[in-house]
């Protein structure tokens, strides 16, 4: 045949198409590619990015990272591959058993080249995962070398069966694997010496959490909570610190994790390390990371709490502290959302808070953006004043530190990006700025300070005008009742319609009406 000149943009494509090609080969594989790769290579260059297999080059991070992409693509496919037998679409049942039954035999061949002291249980499941996913690739072969349609019924339900079978064998063999793992990192992480290897461990740990609940309780289960509580207690390892930290904040958002922060003493630990001065912020800072999770609202598991109390008020000195002397809007956001957090669960953690003059250190932040710099931040210190006015002595305090003039300005809270976190949190920004000026307007002198920044027209335009709000309906409800209560103090600054559809009735009925409102009759 006669060479063929392609054109260079031809060429460019060319390249690309193989780039991409090489790229997708890394975890997605036809048994015949298998083959043909394992034997010779298709890349000249030594590129390391281009090896298909879990090897000892690799970190144990690494080598991790990549069996569990490789565990979700075969999960993903046992889930279309049961799509596809509903159909009744035996060649593409088969092709994918086959896929399937290629992912798995490299997943634990790769497996095995980096890891060490493999458990008996573990061979085990391999083989019982094997000889069902050979079993499994059977069944579909037989099937599309018949058209009989009785007997493919018949062997539907065996076919489903053993892809029920087949999808449990390999999540038990998971389970075990991602447990010998966590032990592995744990034993590094107890019996080492070596910062360096201290940190890699601990480094990897945090990297699993990330991966999602599951592997955290295993974590947990295994001890990770102990090992890493006992790293904090070291001053050998102080440089640690803020990466051990992090770690915990991830595992303490389980239960199982929280039992064993209760058992080592962790919020003794957590306390000691935040009243300590010579700690660096990253420190301090990580640790309140550590106090804002175990305090959680969303928590449904509340047994760690009676040991919080003991420590509560030099836990909330040190956090009001942090806030004062934040160097970031990150340090910044860690130690308020701690002390956002607290102020839910008890009201002497508000009482505390007052004595600190925690409600002017939070206003005089909110006018440095070096530290209250998004809708994250803002939402924080709402909070802290929404759960303080409560206390009657809150009142005189924000007008001291002109804290109405920033409720108004929180009113106003818009997102800029248009992302849907920040716009959640600006809603909140607004709801509970409402919900503030609601419960500081019982003081007339509130009232009247309220009424003179021209908070009614806000709250009348928020209620009235959906986009305004975003459409929230706790926005709408925390700004019909802060009106309300406004109205009471001065009734004068609301025309007779404002009156008649958003205060004269019952809370629900202005609340259908503006919730039904058009933008047009705005």
């Amino acid at each position: 045949l006669p060479s063929l000149s392609l054109p260079s943009s031809m060429h460019l494509i060319q390249v690309d198409s193989v780039q991409r090609w090489m790229e997708d080969l890394k975890l997605m594989t036809d048994c015949e590619c298998m083959c043909i790769l394992q034997s010779k290579p298709i890349s000249i260059e030594k590129d390391e990015e281009n090896d298909l297999l879990l090897s000892s080059q690799h970190s144990t991070c690494d080598n991790l990272q990549l069996l569990l992409k490789r565990a979700w693509i075969i999960s993903t496919e046992l889930t279309r591959i049961a799509q596809k037998l509903e159909k009744n679409r035996w060649q593409r049942v088969h092709s994918m058993t086959v896929r399937v039954n290629c992912h798995v035999r490299s997943m634990i061949n790769e497996y095995s080249m980096f890891t060490r002291n493999a458990s008996e249980e573990m061979h085990q499941f391999e083989k019982l995962l094997l000889d069902k996913c050979s079993e499994f690739t059977a069944f579909t072969e037989r099937c599309i070398q018949t058209e009989d349609e009785q007997m493919l019924k018949s062997m539907k339900s065996c076919i489903n069966e053993t892809l029920t079978t087949v999808a449990q064998y390999f999540g038990q063999w998971i389970e075990l694997v991602l447990t010998h793992e966590a032990q592995n990192l744990l034993r590094q992480i107890e019996l080492s010496e070596s910062t360096y290897i201290t940190e890699t461990a601990i480094n990897s740990l945090f990297s699993l959490t990330q991966e999602g609940v599951h592997l955290c309780r295993i974590i947990a289960k295994e001890g990770g909570v102990v090992a890493l509580f006992k790293i904090c207690r070291q001053d050998c390892f102080r440089c640690l610190y803020p990466q051990t930290l992090r770690t915990l904040a991830s595992i303490c958002c389980i239960e199982e994790g929280m039992h064993q922060l209760e058992k080592v003493d962790g919020i003794l630990c957590l306390a000691d390390i935040l009243t300590d001065n010579s700690h660096s912020e990253a420190t301090h800072a990580e640790a309140a990371a550590v106090i804002a999770q175990i305090t959680s609202p969303h928590l449904t598991f509340t047994q760690h709490l009676s040991s919080f109390l003991e420590n509560m008020e030099e836990i909330v000195t040190a956090l009001v502290k942090l806030c004062q002397e934040a160097s970031s809007g990150e340090v910044f956001l860690l130690a308020s959302a701690a002390l956002a957090n607290i102020t839910f669960f008890d009201t002497m953690a508000c009482e505390i808070l007052l004595q600190l003059n925690a409600m002017q250190i939070l206003l005089a932040a909110c006018s440095d953006k070096h530290k209250v710099d998004t809708p994250y931040s803002r939402d924080q210190v709402v909070t802290i004043l929404a759960n303080m006015s409560v206390l009657d002595q809150c009142a005189s305090e924000i007008i001291q530190g002109n804290g109405i003039q920033l409720l108004m300005e929180m009113l106003f809270e818009r997102s800029s990006s248009g992302n849907s976190a920040e716009v959640a949190a600006c809603e909140r920004v607004q709801q509970k700025s409402a919900v503030t000026l609601a419960r500081l307007s019982r003081d007339p002198e509130v009232a009247d300070a309220a009424v003179k920044l021209s908070c009614i027209p806000r709250l009348i335009k928020l209620c009235r005008s959906p986009t305004e709000r975003n459409n929230s309906d706790s926005v709408l409800v925390a700004c019909l009742a802060a009106l309300r209560r406004l109205a009471v103090m001065s009734p004068e600054q609301l025309e007779d319609s404002d009156f008649q559809q958003l205060v004269k009735p019952r809370l629900v009925d202005s609340f259908l009406l503006c919730t039904n409102m058009e933008e047009s009759f705005v």
